[in-house]
């Protein structure tokens, strides 16, 4: 028992201790976020960790978008929100709620506060309120309106109601302690007046709450049991709790904060990939170098390399940074042995195998999977004109360099040895054509025993290759500069983020893949069709991650 109890995590353990004594005999957790953005990184842990707890104690999940501001938010992030969450495998199964769904009830409850004397009404701007509300280290000062009359603050809260007061002209205050150490609890705003469209209630509101007040409101409503939130609304709980408490709600929430996961250096802040978007840098909101979830699902990322990430990461009070490397480790281990291994040559210069009957073609088999025999084997049809990538001829070679140059033999993948015996150069000197001989008797599976190569090549077949386009990603940003520039707040942004390259021809079993379908590309990492620009035509392919990395997982 003390080893399972060691293992689990410090919400883990206060969920069971919860339950043992009786506070809660149900858990019901939820994920809330605010529909003005894609969801990121950071996110899918606060979903995936959420969604875990509700499943592991047999329990409920709830969807809940926590819409209360209307300036920022779009039916566009709701979707792409619920799409992500999907993805991932969270399963809210019919409780997909909106804050907006309790518009009434909050507006119930404010009144209810200024009927018990806890809530009024005041006219002090938001510079005065700020100067009111004192620092870290001073208290507050009393709102000179905070002695208003419990009937006054009825008529003037139902006068915001009915917008009798333009936006900014007054607004709701919990009365709690001008004094209080913590500045959360001075005196807090739990209305303002905002005349503005909302995207699920329309015109029908011009005073909103604030995500402090309405926050346990909803948790409470819904039967949350427990708010997992992150570190920085732990200031906030005091309030959380106050809410809840004055309301009488009966079996109040309770919240549990943990750590957010950093990742190092990405791109995560909205209004930076908002400017991002807006500048014409990405190309939306999902470019496969953005961290948001949909723009990892476009670049080819599995739900279950994001889940082992996140469960590497682990769940803390303490903040720290994950490298990376390490969510690419995931990828690269969820991969590998899914995964079919095709040929596909980025940077073709053509190979002609003089001795090689013209006309001719054969089918050779090659493996799926090298490492998992499981997902069997496909035909690749070869003939007398191959592509081959440039970097593996070079007429003047290094030391250690054991692929084609003039006068040496190596393998060609699945097929044949083959030696070179000559090259042809454009006008500018540039390398077009490689010329070699090929030995029939090495036919790759026949047994061969004679002499060894040290090189091994891939390559595709010129007359039914297929041709395509393929991206490959760098940082964003410059790794060594840092995420962002402190001189300016701007983000300091790599110029070589993107590689296109078009004209990449691949064999011809990859016909008819579709959007999200991943490929290992001999030598050249692993890949995904892009679901945006790819087309029958032409089909558009961006590097998921490459094959090999130096990152350790710490002991």
């Amino acid at each position: 028992m003390e080893n399972e109890k060691a293992s689990k995590n410090f919400i883990e353990q206060e969920i069971d201790k919860d339950l043992a004594e009786g506070v809660y005999n149900t858990v019901c957790t939820r994920f809330p976020p605010e529909p003005n953005g894609y969801l990121h990184i950071g996110h899918a842990k606060s979903i995936i960790l959420n969604y875990g707890l509700a499943k592991e104690y047999g329990g409920r999940f709830n969807m809940r978008f926590d819409d209360t501001n209307p300036t920022k938010e779009k039916s566009e992030f709701v979707e792409s929100i619920l799409n992500d969450i999907k993805w991932l495998g969270a399963d809210w199964e019919d409780r997909l709620f909106f804050a907006s769904d309790y518009f009434e009830q909050m507006y119930e409850g404010a009144v209810k506060l200024i009927k018990k004397g806890k809530a009024y009404v005041s006219d002090l701007s938001a510079d005065e309120i700020r100067e009111y509300r004192g620092t870290l280290t001073e208290p507050g000062k009393k709102d000179p309106y905070s002695d208003r009359s419990v009937e006054e603050n009825l008529e003037l809260f139902e006068n915001m109601k009915k917008g009798v007061y333009p936006d900014g002209s007054k607004v709701l205050r919990a009365k709690i302690d001008m004094s209080s150490s913590n500045i959360n609890m001075r005196d807090p705003i739990l209305y303002r007046v905002a005349h503005m469209t909302h995207h699920n209630t329309g015109d029908k509101w011009c005073i909103y709450p604030m995500y402090d007040f309405a926050h346990p409101i909803e948790d409470a409503i819904e039967g949350i049991t427990h708010s997992i939130c992150t570190l920085e609304f732990e200031d906030h709980r005091p309030l959380y709790d106050w809410v809840v408490r004055e309301l009488e709600y009966p079996h109040p929430p309770r919240q549990i904060e943990f750590a957010k996961m950093y990742l190092t250096n990405v791109v995560t802040g909205k209004r930076y990939i908002k400017k991002l978007v807006e500048d014409g840098i990405v190309d939306g909101w999902d470019d496969p170098r953005l961290v948001s979830i949909a723009a990892l699902r476009r670049r080819g990322f599995t739900p279950e390399s994001i889940r082992m990430f996140v469960e590497l990461c682990g769940i803390s009070k303490a903040n720290s940074s994950a490298d990376y490397a390490m969510l690419e480790y995931c990828l690269r281990e969820d991969l590998k042995l899914k995964k079919s291994r095709m040929m596909a040559v980025l940077d073709p210069i053509k190979l002609v195998i003089d001795n090689y009957p013209e006309g001719q073609s054969e089918m050779l088999t090659a493996a799926n999977n090298m490492e998992n025999p499981e997902l069997g084997t496909h035909e690749v049809p070869f003939e007398r004109e191959l592509y081959i990538e440039r970097e593996d001829f070079m007429e003047e070679p290094p030391k250690k360099y054991f692929r084609l140059f003039p006068g040496n033999e190596v393998r060609l993948m699945h097929a044949y040895f083959v030696k070179c015996v000559g090259f042809e150069k454009d006008e500018e000197g540039n390398v077009t054509v490689v010329h070699c001989t090929y030995d029939p008797e090495t036919k790759a599976g026949s047994g061969f025993s004679g002499r060894k190569v040290k090189g091994t090549i891939h390559w595709v077949p010129v007359h039914s290759a297929l041709k395509a386009e393929a991206r490959l990603y760098e940082n964003i940003v410059d790794e060594e500069k840092g995420v962002y520039n402190e001189e300016d707040g701007s983000l300091n942004l790599n110029p070589n983020s993107l590689t296109v390259l078009n004209n990449c021809y691949i064999e011809p079993g990859i016909q008819g893949a579709k959007a999200y379908d991943s490929f290992q590309f001999v030598r050249n990492g692993f890949f995904c069709v892009d679901y945006k620009d790819s087309t029958e035509e032409k089909l558009v392919f961006n590097r998921i991650v490459s094959l090999k990395s130096s990152f350790k997982l710490p002991k």
